[in-house]
C-alpha cells in the first residue's frame, strides 16, 4: 500500500451540529470517525444517510464559522490540527444556483432599479399598493431615457414619470429609489433630486407618477441616492465631489439657492412650471458635505444610527460623517478608487466596489487596527453595484461592468499573501446574451443592483433590461 492510500484511511473524529431544525440529527447522535479525505460532497452524503432522506439534499459544512472547500485532510494540516482532535462540523443547506424568472425590456439603458415588497426597507404604509400579497410586489426603474418606471410581477408597466416638458428630469437618471409606497425620490445627470408622489388606488385605475418637490444643491451629475424613511432624509452623492442631506417634507427643506435653480426658474417664485395648472415647489439642502477631493461614488446611512453616514469616492477614500454637524469624522484610504457602498452591521464591516474589479470589505470604526478585513476577488471589470442579503448576515450581491452579478458569502474564504480573500458562490449572467459570451462587459454592463427577501436578485445595465433571478437557500440562514 502507497503512503497516497494509507493517508486516505487515516480517520477523524466528527460531530455534526445545525442551525437549521428540520434537517437536524437526533440530540443522541455523537462524534463519528470518518475519513480524513471526506470533502464536502462525500460529508453530504453521510449526513443524507443518516437523515434517512429518500430525496438527497445537498449540504454545505462550516468549520469555525468558514465553509469546507478542501478534505478533511487538508484542513487538518493547514490549521496543524491533530488527527485525534474532534472536528466540530456545523452542517447547513446548500444554495441553489439563481434562475431566471423574468426580464423586464426598456429602451434605453437601465441605471438603476428598487423594490416594493412587504419586506423591502420602504415597505407598504398608507394607501400604496397591496405589497404584502405574493405577486403584488412592485419594481421601480430608472432609464437614460429620463423616466421612472413602476412594473409588476406580471412585465406590466404600472406607471410611468412624466417628461422633461410635464416636470420631469431633463437628462438620464441615475439613480432611484422608494422612500415609502407613496414616495419615490430619484436624480440624475441634470443635477437635481425629485421626489415624486406615487398613487396606485386600484388594479383597475392606471397608477401615476407626479412631481412633488424638486431639491436643487449640487453643481454635477447626481449618482447615488440613499433613503432613511423613519427620518425623512435623503443622502445623495455627486460628481461635484459633495454629498447632499435633504428632508423629503416640504416644510423641513430651506429655499433653494438662486444660484442653483435653473436659470429660466430663477426669474421667477421658487416653484417650476410643469403644467397649465400645476408647480413644483423647489428646495435646497439641509446641508452639502465637502471633503472629498474627486466624484462621491455611493453613500449610506449608517445601520444603527441614522445620524451618521457613509461615502465613498474616486478619490480612494471611505469617510465617515457627522451628519448633525455635517462634518467628517473619520477618513479610510485604500488604493483604488471606490465605485459603490454597502453595510454588513453585525459583522462591522461595510463593503466598497472599486475599479480595481474586487470588493473591499472595510472596518469602518476608529478603533479597527486594519483597514481591508477582506477582499472578494472573481469580477473582470468595474464593480459598480452592492446589495446586501435580506435573510442572512454573510452574504452579499455585487453588479459589474464585467456584465455579471456575483452571489457572495463572506464564510468561504482562504488565506493569501495579502490576507483574507472570498470566492463567489454564483456568477449571474445576462440573459440577453442567450449564452454567448461578450469580452470585458461590452453592451451588457450591469449598472445596479437590489436583493429582496420575496422577489430574489434584481439587476439592471446596459442591455437595456430589468433582470430578475432568483435562488433557494441563497444565503444559508434563509431557512433558519
Amino acid at each position: 500500500m502507497t503512503a497516497a492510500q494509507t493517508q486516505a484511511y487515516i480517520q477523524v473524529r466528527v460531530q455534526l451540529t445545525t442551525s437549521q431544525p428540520d434537517v437536524a440529527l437526533p440530540k443522541t447522535t455523537g462524534p463519528i470517525l470518518v475519513n480524513t479525505n471526506f470533502r464536502r460532497y462525500t460529508l453530504s452524503s453521510l449526513v443524507n444517510t443518516l437523515l434517512e432522506n429518500e430525496t438527497p439534499v445537498p449540504f454545505d459544512f462550516l468549520i469555525n464559522g468558514t465553509f469546507l472547500r478542501t478534505s478533511l485532510d487538508d484542513h487538518l494540516t493547514q490549521h496543524g490540527l491533530s488527527s485525534e482532535s474532534t472536528l466540530y462540523l456545523e452542517y447547513v443547506k446548500a444554495a441553489v444556483p439563481p434562475v431566471h424568472l423574468a426580464s423586464f425590456e426598456h429602451d434605453d439603458w437601465v441605471s438603476s432599479v428598487d423594490v416594493l415588497s412587504s419586506t423591502s426597507t420602504a415597505r407598504a404604509s398608507g394607501k400604496g399598493p397591496d405589497t404584502q400579497k405574493p405577486g403584488h410586489e412592485r419594481i421601480l426603474s430608472a432609464s437614460y431615457d429620463g423616466l421612472l418606471r413602476i412594473w409588476n410581477m406580471s412585465s406590466q408597466v404600472t406607471a410611468t414619470s412624466p417628461s422633461a416638458g410635464d416636470g420631469g428630469h431633463i437628462s438620464s437618471i441615475k439613480a432611484a429609489k422608494f422612500v415609502s409606497s407613496l414616495q419615490i425620490a430619484s436624480s440624475g445627470v441634470d443635477r437635481t433630486v425629485r421626489l415624486w408622489r406615487y398613487r396606485e388606488t386600484s388594479e383597475d385605475s392606471p397608477a401615476t407618477i407626479d412631481p412633488h418637490i424638486d431639491l436643487y444643491g449640487h453643481n454635477g451629475s447626481v449618482d447615488s441616492l440613499a433613503v432613511h424613511q423613519p427620518s425623512s432624509r435623503i443622502l445623495s452623492a455627486s460628481a461635484d465631489h459633495s454629498v447632499g442631506l435633504w428632508s423629503t417634507r416640504k416644510s423641513d427643506a430651506p429655499l433653494a439657492s438662486e444660484s442653483c435653480l435653473p436659470s429660466r426658474a430663477s426669474r421667477g417664485p421658487k416653484r417650476r412650471k410643469v403644467g397649465p395648472s400645476t408647480s413644483t415647489t423647489q428646495r435646497g439642502p439641509l446641508a452639502l458635505l465637502k471633503s472629498h477631493c474627486a466624484p462621491v461614488s455611493s453613500v449610506i446611512f449608517a445601520p444603527s444610527d441614522p445620524t451618521v453616514a457613509y461615502s465613498v469616492s474616486w478619490d480612494h477614500s471611505l469617510k465617515t460623517w457627522d451628519l448633525p454637524t455635517a462634518t467628517p469624522v473619520d477618513t479610510r484610504s485604500t488604493s483604488h478608487s471606490l465605485l459603490s457602498l454597502a453595510a454588513l452591521p453585525t459583522l462591522n464591516l461595510v463593503a466598497a466596489g472599486t475599479s480595481a474589479r474586487h470588493v473591499t470589505l472595510i472596518d469602518p470604526r476608529a478603533s479597527a487596527m486594519s483597514i481591508v478585513a477582506m477582499t472578494l476577488r472573481g469580477h473582470t471589470n468595474a464593480v459598480v453595484s452592492l446589495a446586501t442579503d435580506p435573510n442572512s448576515t454573510y452574504s452579499l450581491a455585487s453588479g459589474s461592468h464585467d456584465g455579471t452579478c456575483r452571489v457572495w458569502d463572506l464564510r468561504s474564504t482562504k488565506t493569501e499573501k495579502e490576507g483574507r480573500v472570498g470566492q463567489s458562490m454564483y456568477s449571474i449572467g445576462r440573459e440577453s446574451l442567450d449564452g454567448k459570451s461578450r469580452a470585458s462587459g461590452d453592451g451588457i454592463k450591469v449598472f445596479s443592483i437590489a436583493w429582496d427577501s420575496g422577489i430574489g436578485v434584481v439587476s439592471a445595465g446596459q442591455d437595456k433590461r430589468v433582470q430578475i433571478n432568483r435562488g433557494t437557500n441563497i444565503g444559508p440562514e434563509a431557512l433558519c
